[in-house]
């Protein structure tokens, strides 16, 4: 009679049981009964493991002449009900899901036969060819199916089943079976030791994965410590319990405000008054940005207005026409935003305006979006002037019946010049060449040219990057002298005092040149004191702090290497603290300037120091760096200059959120705040804040960055001022079987040591992403009726569903959130 999974595994159990009995092992099943039933209330220091003893009554219970008794689910059974092999298909909508996996199977089989290789991306699983093949042989031992040429479709579906079933047996079966490659029921070191590998690889955890042999040790010490050589799945099952299990979702006051908020308000149901609506509070969040942005086309618009006027009015209008007054309109705007551009880039202007009051009235955080703006505004102008002249007014002026010519210019020229007189004139080359340059510098500091996103073919390639975009923007040193004499040499405009190009010029092109004067007077020699290339490519250097030089955390400074190039500068967040007695900056070497700084570094034999870094744990590198005996490149600085999250010391209580690279301004703010919070305990300083940072990253080793920050706030902040929460989105989300291993041991590590696995800090580190929404509803309760400053750093992916959360539940509870971003 064909028995049932469950069925078969419990009489191979009982046979394997009986087999013990019958080669001696009543003996050593006596005495560790013996042994146990003396400490039957005794429970392994895991939360939630139970005694070997208790474990094994509760799993023994069976009819002997009959059928197997319904088993009640264990609680360990009900705290693995999160765990899964696929993401959200156990959802009740299996068949859409399903539906899926057919169409991949047509996709990637061949003759009716999908491989081993390509079973995971067809159900679901990716591209963790490694582990996804263990979880195939195992679906199949399970089934008795030969898959030596591939499975057919039916036989997925069979697979599909028992991975997405409800009962949670199949499932913990289906995991253990992964593990028990010999089918004897027993898991050994080794076999524990090959699933961390596994389950390391599908999480991208290269350091995990080194240490696996330690960790699979590890679990054997806290589940055998008989030392049999072997654990049991009932044993594995209890200790997954604390590491997968899930709260069972209950609605709080809180959640009141969300279920109101379904209901749809009075302002939001018809089309049009939800527009303006949305316009109204937009303004309001934003009225900065929008009186600015008001008066800058206004001025724009006016500006035109008034040139189109003038020269409707003028005897040039008999023969030109509106041709004219629409190019004179264009080069009045021309004129504006050509001496507004330089302003929104005066770093050191910025910087002090940020202290004065000016500094609440003007967007000042949004320079550089400003800047862009006004370029939209300079393409725009310089368009429609060039078109209406070339277009229109030369062809005017050269064929116009020539007793007309000579009765309105007769006393502009001498004769009627022809179209190529005209473009050869210095007006007429003038522009023709700002035009090209212009051109040039406008589209190499395009975000995809800058960052070089575009995937060209060489040699193209190389003109792309950061370094091609700052010489190409220098061209237009060049563009602000041809536009003084093209403006100077007007042809329908006579008189110095009515040509006022230079006047519009003067005093911004005066405050540009004046501050780069001074910045270069002020640039800094800096000796390095220790630079470390760690995993990730993101170099650190710590360096000499000048005498003087005054920072707040937040702010960031320009860093130059003479041996790269003796012109170009780069701007770096300062991750050091004001009262440290060192400056340092970690660089994510991204782009072509940031990967030679990185390999001059690296012959000087950084990466030597990198290992023995390593080897030494990396122990507080980051607090306490030492000087070297290595002659490092030379390193020159400027700075510093003003930053969106230097105004951290505007709030008592901070979220601060960076992405990858994007916490270097916050590790500045945190150790800034670690060394308020020492002076707090010896009575010399009261440290009144809560900051809450979250820190998501894709790779393990971006931990190392940090780690003594890390370690320092842990033995220091024995009253939570800094809460820390670290996400790493390569593991896959709690519950996941991919993940299931690597939490059960993060457990068992910080239980015993303290330490992280994954960070191998004192910090624990949580898997996928943050719920934003949780963690702002969770702030909003705690911090009731308080200013909560919310700085992000990172990509802009993030950046508007920040901003909308940190608008609704200002709106809903009396908790304020204010936000600032800094995007890279």
């Amino acid at each position: 009679m064909d028995l049932d999974p469950s069925e078969q595994r419990s009489k191979m159990s009982d046979q394997r049981g009986m087999s013990s009995i019958r080669s001696g092992g009543l003996s050593r099943e006596f005495s560790t009964r013996k042994s146990m039933l003396q400490i039957e209330d005794t429970r392994l220091s895991v939360p939630g493991m139970l005694s070997r003893n208790a474990s094994k009554r509760a799993t023994s219970i069976r009819r002997r002449d009959g059928p197997m008794l319904e088993r009640q689910m264990s609680s360990a059974a009900r705290g693995l009900s999160g765990l899964r092999f696929l993401d959200r298909v156990i959802t009740g909508k299996e068949g859409d899901a399903w539906m899926g996996v057919e169409k991949r199977f047509h996709r990637f089989s061949k003759n009716g036969k999908l491989q081993r290789e390509k079973f995971g991306i067809c159900i679901g699983m990716g591209d963790g060819s490694e582990f996804s093949g263990e979880l195939f042989d195992a679906l199949a031992r399970r089934k008795g199916i030969d898959v030596s040429e591939g499975i057919t479709l039916g036989q997925v579906k069979i697979f599909w089943e028992d991975l997405t079933k409800e009962d949670l047996d199949t499932r913990v079966h289906i995991f253990f079976d992964m593990c028990d490659k010999n089918g004897d029921g027993l898991l050994t070191e080794e076999d524990v030791k090959e699933v961390l590998i596994m389950s390391a690889s599908a999480n991208k955890l290269s350091a995990f994965k080194k240490q696996a042999g330690t960790y699979a040790a590890l679990i054997m010490e806290r589940l055998d410590p008989d030392q049999y050589g072997h654990i049991e799945m009932w044993q594995l099952e209890t200790l997954l319990k604390s590491t997968t299990s899930k709260e069972t979702c209950k609605l709080t006051a809180e959640d009141t405000t969300d279920l109101a908020k379904t209901m749809i308000p009075e302002d939001y149901r018809n089309p049009m008054r939800k527009l303006c609506t949305k316009m109204f509070e937009s303004g309001l969040e934003h009225w900065k940005i929008v009186w600015v942005l008001f008066l800058f086309w206004e001025m724009n618009i006016a500006l035109f207005m008034w040139k189109f006027h003038q020269y409707n009015l003028m005897p040039s209008f008999q023969v030109l026409g509106y041709c004219s007054c629409t190019a004179k309109g264009a080069g009045e705007t021309l004129k504006f935003n050509m001496a507004l551009i330089l302003l929104p880039v005066c770093r050191r202007t910025l910087t002090s305006i940020r202290e004065t009051f000016l500094g609440k009235l003007l967007p000042v955080d949004e320079n550089i979006n400003f800047h862009k703006i006004i370029a939209l505004a300079i393409v725009i102008g310089s368009v429609v002037h060039t078109v209406a002249h070339l277009s229109c007014n030369f062809i005017r002026l050269s064929t116009c019946p020539n007793n007309q010519f000579m009765a309105v210019f007769g006393a502009l020229f001498t004769e009627q010049p022809t179209y190529m007189d005209l473009l050869l004139s210095i007006p007429g080359w003038t522009g023709i060449v700002m035009m090209i340059l212009m051109a040039i510098s406008f589209l190499f500091a395009t975000s995809s040219f800058r960052r070089n996103v575009n995937n060209l073919p060489r040699p193209f390639s190389d003109l792309a990057g950061f370094t091609s975009f700052w010489y190409t923007h220098h061209l237009l040193i060049i563009v602000y002298f041809l536009f003084i004499a093209h403006g100077y040499y007007l042809i329908l405009t006579v008189g110095w005092y009515r040509k006022t190009t230079w006047m519009y010029l003067l005093i911004p092109m005066v405050c540009y040149a004046s501050e780069r004067i001074l910045t270069t007077d002020h640039t800094l020699k800096v000796d390095t004191i220790k630079a470390i290339i760690y995993t990730g490519n993101v170099l650190a250097l710590y360096m000499t702090k000048p005498p003087g030089f005054k920072y707040k955390s937040g702010m960031y400074l320009f860093v130059q290497c003479p041996r790269i190039s003796r012109f170009e500068w780069h701007p770096f967040t300062i991750t050091s603290a004001p009262g440290d007695d060192y400056l340092s900056v970690h660089i994510r070497t991204l782009g072509d300037w940031t990967k030679a700084l990185r390999e001059e570094f690296a012959k000087a034999s950084c990466e030597a120091q990198q290992k023995n870094s390593v080897e030494g744990n990396l122990v507080r590198i980051e607090t306490h760096a030492k000087e070297s005996q290595v002659k490092y490149p030379k390193i020159y600085i400027k700075g510093p200059y003003g930053a969106p999250a230097q105004h951290y010391r505007n709030y008592q209580v901070l979220l601060l959120i960076g992405l990858g690279i994007g916490a270097t301004p916050f590790i500045s703010i945190l150790n800034d705040l670690l060394h308020h919070l020492k002076q707090s305990r010896l009575g010399d300083f009261n440290l009144n804040k809560r900051a809450y940072f979250y820190w998501v990253t894709r790779e393990q080793g971006s931990f190392e960055w940090f780690k003594g920050v890390m370690d320092d706030i842990a033995e220091n902040d024995h009253n939570n001022i800094i809460e820390m929460h670290n996400y790493l989105t390569s593991v896959y989300e709690q519950g996941d079987v991919r993940s299931a291993l690597i939490s059960m041991v993060q457990s068992l590590q910080l239980a015993k040591d303290g330490v992280d696995v994954v960070s191998q800090s004192k910090i624990k580190t949580h898997f996928a992403r943050p719920n934003w929404r949780k963690v702002f509803q969770t702030l909003a309760t705690t911090h009731k009726g308080s200013k909560i400053g919310v700085f992000y750093c990172g990509a802009r992916a993030l950046t508007k569903q920040l901003r909308n959360l940190c608008k609704e539940f200002s709106l809903t509870n009396t908790t304020r959130f204010h936000f600032h971003k800094e995007n890279f």
